[in-house]
Formats: structure tokens, sequence, C-alpha cells
């Protein structure tokens, strides 16, 4: 079963896509990839429950469009409480 589209994530940084049949697990790089290019902290949260840690990291190694700088802002990003804060 597919999962529905977050409401939180806006649709913009999937522009090219065709949401009514976009596959949020299955496009896990993709989405993800996106939001820690260009996501809001709500976009960040949302990504977090959406996806385990794991691929979140997998992602940023993957990465080829993250430079460093990036993906070692990211780890830290997602390590640190700032996610859950208020």
């Amino acid at each position: 079963m597919q999962k529905q589209q977050p409401h939180i994530i806006n649709p913009a940084l999937l522009w090219e896509y065709d949401l009514t049949t976009f596959n949020y697990e299955k496009s896990y790089k993709i989405v993800i990839e996106r939001v820690l290019q260009r996501g809001n902290l709500d976009e960040w949260r949302e990504m977090v429950s959406l996806y385990r840690k794991e691929q979140i990291l997998e992602v940023i190694d993957w990465s080829a469009q993250l430079d460093e700088r990036d993906k070692k802002f990211s780890k830290f990003f997602l390590a640190s409480e700032f996610l859950h804060a208020a």
C-alpha cells in the first residue's frame, strides 16, 4: 500500500513529479534529498517522521547533489535536539 502524500512537505520540492501517483516509500531518496537541500524545519520534521534515521543517513552518504559541508550539517542537525525543539 502506498503512503499518502505528506501534508507538510511542499509539493514544489517535487515539482517535476505527478504527486497523485508518486510513491513516497519507493522514492525515498528523492524526497529525502530534496528536503535536505531545500526543506524548512517543518519539512525536516516530516521527513524524520516518514523515514528511518538509517534511510536518511544512507541518502546523505549516497547523494551527489549535496556537497561535503551540507552532508556534515545534515548529519549534525539530524543528531541534534534542534529537530525536536518547540
